[in-house]
């Protein structure tokens, strides 16, 4: 199991022995870089606390990983996930974990999206060596980013920018910023924090200015949809139940109902959109839940942009609805921003 492409590793150190001897270790997929490392841990942790199962992380290198092309160039955002979801259907690991904007809107006959976690902060920031704000920057201010989603809406802002593109993990970004190749960066609150790297941040920009890709700031929990597959474990979460599919004993575990729910209403906007990976769209949903911390019924707020790749052109929309129908929002939200003209926006005819 182990190639050039497959690397075991113990998840954390100090791990917690199962509680039941016969119940092997879960093998869980993840990227290399330490971004996907910090998350892959983050999750192997809750499980081993959770469910009391070792997890074995396997280091599986991606296309996207291999190239500094940019993503449009090389399959779009699915070069990030493919290589786990192909050693999830040859059953040589048993989940993954992804960033779920990288997550392509249609699942693949065989795997289930079986948890999302709680979510982390989907804004993005601004790295600034300098200690400007974006609006001090003045024309020219040249500002890297490797998303045209910001891009775009960091051109429509009018104020003369020069958008630099660029590539590579956190603190090859940060550092391009620091050795004067931009003055400014613009990356996710959510990587920074998982990496605790929050200290760079100059400034946290507002989704009126910055909307997020849909599904950032939160992690997809992937593994096979065998039902003849029994897993151990939930002793630990249902004292009424014993044993189930993996993914139902995921979701028990790790899912968080508020942040399924608001990536499920950008995702159904993103599919019924149907942008390119290089098309400059953003989504963002904030789920209203109550005291006890199940969404309210009726309290989703869904926002979503579509800009002309050169910025000159932006169209903003938001709908309000019902939280248990979220797919059926994004779809709405979706149908009337291409009324309003998105694909010409877009460049799609």
């Amino acid at each position: 199991m182990t190639n050039g492409n497959h690397q075991p590793d113990h998840a954390g150190s100090g791990s917690v022995p199962c509680a039941a001897g016969n119940r092997r270790a879960l093998r869980l997929g993840t990227r290399g870089s330490a971004l996907a490392l910090a998350q892959s841990t983050l999750v192997a942790t809750w499980v081993r606390e959770r469910l009391g199962r070792e997890v074995e992380l396997v280091r599986i290198a991606t296309a996207g990983d291999r190239s500094q092309e940019a993503i449009s160039q090389i399959g779009g955002t699915g070069v990030f996930v493919s290589a786990l979801r192909e050693a999830l259907l040859a059953g040589e690991i048993d989940f993954a974990v992804h960033s779920l904007k990288d997550l392509p809107t249609v699942t693949p006959a065989g795997l289930v999206l079986a948890a999302v976690p709680p979510r982390a902060d989907p804004r993005d920031v601004m790295v600034t060596p300098s200690g400007r704000l974006l609006d001090e920057f003045g024309p020219g201010t040249r500002v890297g980013t490797g998303s045209p989603r910001r891009a775009a809406q960091l051109r429509a802002l009018g104020l003369g920018l020069n958008v630099v593109p660029i590539r590579g993990n956190v603190d090859t970004r940060i550092k391009k910023a620091i050795d004067g190749v931009v003055d400014a960066v613009v990356l996710a609150h959510a990587g920074l924090d998982r990496l605790d790297r929050l200290d760079a941040v100059t400034e946290v920009l507002d989704a009126n200015v910055m909307v997020s890709a849909a599904g950032q700031g939160a992690l997809a929990v992937e593994c096979a949809a065998d039902p003849d597959v029994l897993e151990s474990g939930f002793d630990r979460v249902d004292p009424y139940r014993r044993r189930g599919t993996l993914a139902e004993l995921l979701r028990f575990a790790l899912d968080d109902p508020p942040s399924r729910i608001a990536v499920a209403a950008e995702r159904a906007y993103l599919a019924a959109i149907e942008a390119g990976c290089s098309a400059p769209i953003g989504a963002l949903a904030d789920v209203r839940t109550a005291s006890d911390g199940a969404p309210d019924a009726g309290a989703i707020r869904l926002r979503a942009v579509v800009a002309s790749p050169e910025g000159n052109g932006v169209l903003r929309r938001e709908i309000i609805g019902p939280a248990d129908h979220p797919e059926a929002l994004g779809e709405r939200l979706a149908d009337e921003m291409l009324s309003a003209g998105a694909q010409t926006l877009m460049g799609n005819r």
